[in-house]
């Protein structure tokens, strides 16, 4: 037995550090939610600015292309079909990606502004402030 521990076992309920198992159903729904929101946005987005002539680079405009050893194999180019057939798909992704980040972003601040008002404080009534030490920076 050492000098700062106690020999007496404490057998009580040990707190699991794992997040609620409803947090977990909700990430995996925002897995899902945000990127259909975002596609969906990124396409009504690049039609409106179609329709209304905005500045849109002309690489991202029309078909995608490939490189040749894609079009001679037949199994890659069945399971790109939906993407080849599909008229400004740059524009599209690069929009929906956009929103993506813009979508996670704005939810992570949220989640952060909550996180800070729900959780306790840092110190107890009983503690000690901590020390209000000014270090200034080492020059030679």
């Amino acid at each position: 037995m050492s000098k700062y521990q106690s020999s007496v076992v404490k057998r009580g309920k040990e707190k699991r550090r794992e997040p609620h198992y409803a947090w977990r159903g909700i990430g995996c729904l925002m897995m899902l939610i945000i990127p259909a929101i975002s596609i969906v946005a990124g396409v009504e987005t690049i039609k409106f600015g179609l329709d209304n002539n905005w500045a849109i680079p002309y690489q991202l405009l029309g078909t995608p292309r490939y490189p040749d050893f894609f079009y001679r194999s037949s199994g890659l180019m069945s399971l790109l079909a939906p993407v080849t057939n599909t008229a400004n798909f740059y524009a599209y992704a690069a929009m929906s990606f956009i929103y993506v980040v813009l979508l996670s972003g704005i939810i992570s601040v949220v989640y952060a502004f909550i996180h800070g008002i729900m959780t306790p404080s840092r110190y107890g009534p009983l503690d000690v402030p901590p020390p209000n030490i000014k270090v200034k920076r080492y020059k030679r």
